[in-house]
């Protein structure tokens, strides 16, 4: 016979479970604190000075979350108050301790109601410990994919005017705009698959986690610029294949892009050192990698791998203090932004149809031609 449970006990076990969960989630943000606590590390430079940065970074914003930041951002541009959409997430992430499961509508509402009111930020966040943090941390992510910039328009004939340019038989304008100047990293029009594949395992080299996200599609599908910035790595990776790799003007941002196509990976004007505009083609997605012999596909399942390093000193870009962050969520809020590229005749080259003009690129304002690369 089994043992008889006493009268109330599955409440009493009910009760204890609950306990249990508290505590877990509990423990859950307070070792988030901790590590927010622990994302300064002292470096000395040669000069005997002591500097602070950050050397850990977990981006867990969901797209929905940045939407909605990014709307209150854009619709408040012409108003006397306007709500900055990284100060926002800033201030939720620094309320929920990185936890954005926490995330309420009501939180943001609230907070927006109070700027508008006249409050600062600075005042909003004087008792935050950690908002300081996590402006920076997320600014570190973000600050480069929202601002102004003039992006070529297509018109009727009959409204063009003089200074407009010719985009087929189609007529375009440039406008003035403030919104979203970051891209997809896959043009629009070509369909891909992914899913969360951040963190887990890789076999191939050395036993090692997946830091970056893989958008699976078809061989050839053009591969964006997400953020204008240059050209700092091209070529070959035993584990990436043919891959390019570009640093945001501000150098906070490395986007790294491989798996790239087998005998035609690149737009064949880049080189190291090129600037590349956010919407850019910059390359195709292929399988290539994962072998010490260049050009060869080893991978099996054609896809891109998409990654974003975060340097907040030089130190970080190669070695055991490399912060690289998921990438999902970001990308799904980039869906909202996707480059339109045509294919140039007699090549095997795709270029964008809409060009733009980015005022972070060196010498951009003087420069109306460029946009088409």
């Amino acid at each position: 016979m089994g043992k008889k449970m006493h009268p109330g006990s599955g409440a009493v076990i009910g009760a204890q479970l609950v306990i249990l969960l508290i505590l877990t989630a509990s423990l859950c943000v307070q070792s988030r604190k901790a590590a927010a606590e622990n994302t300064y590390a002292i470096m000395e430079e040669s000069g005997g000075e002591k500097k602070d940065y950050i050397h850990w970074v977990e981006f867990t914003v969901p797209a929905e979350v940045m939407q909605k930041a990014f709307r209150l951002d854009m619709g408040s541009i012409q108003e006397d108050v306007h709500l900055n959409w990284v100060e926002l997430l800033a201030y939720l992430g620094a309320k929920y301790g990185g936890d954005f499961e926490r995330f309420r509508q009501a939180d943001l509402d609230a907070v927006t109601e109070k700027l508008k009111s006249g409050m600062t930020m600075e005042e909003l966040t004087k008792d935050m410990k950690y908002y300081a943090y996590y402006r920076e941390a997320y600014g570190a992510v973000l600050d480069g994919m929202v601002g102004y910039f003039e992006q070529e328009t297509e018109v009727p004939e009959d409204l063009t005017q003089s200074g407009t340019g010719e985009n087929g038989n189609a007529k375009t304008v440039w406008l003035r705009k403030y919104g979203l100047k970051a891209f997809s990293p896959i043009a629009k029009n070509f369909p891909y698959s992914d899913f969360d594949d951040f963190g887990a395992s890789r076999s191939y080299g050395f036993k090692r986690k997946h830091l970056g996200h893989d958008m699976m599609g078809q061989v050839g599908t053009p591969v964006i610029a997400v953020e204008s910035g240059y050209v700092e790595a091209l070529g070959w990776n035993q584990y990436g294949g043919w891959r390019i790799g570009i640093r945001s003007f501000d150098k906070k941002r490395y986007y790294y892009y491989a798996h790239l196509r087998q005998n035609y990976p690149y737009q064949s004007n880049l080189k190291e050192g090129s600037i590349v505009t956010a919407g850019d083609v910059i390359g195709y997605l292929g399988r290539t990698g994962y072998s010490t012999t260049e050009n060869t596909n080893n991978i099996t399942t054609p896809h891109l791998h998409f990654g974003i390093q975060l340097i907040f000193d030089e130190s970080q870009k190669e070695g055991n203090n490399e912060i690289w962050i998921d990438c999902y969520e970001i990308v799904k809020f980039l869906r909202l932004n996707q480059s339109e590229t045509v294919k140039v005749e007699g090549t095997k080259e795709w270029t964008r149809v809409y060009g733009m003009k980015d005022p972070d690129v060196p010498g951009e304002e003087e420069n109306s031609e460029r946009g088409h690369g």
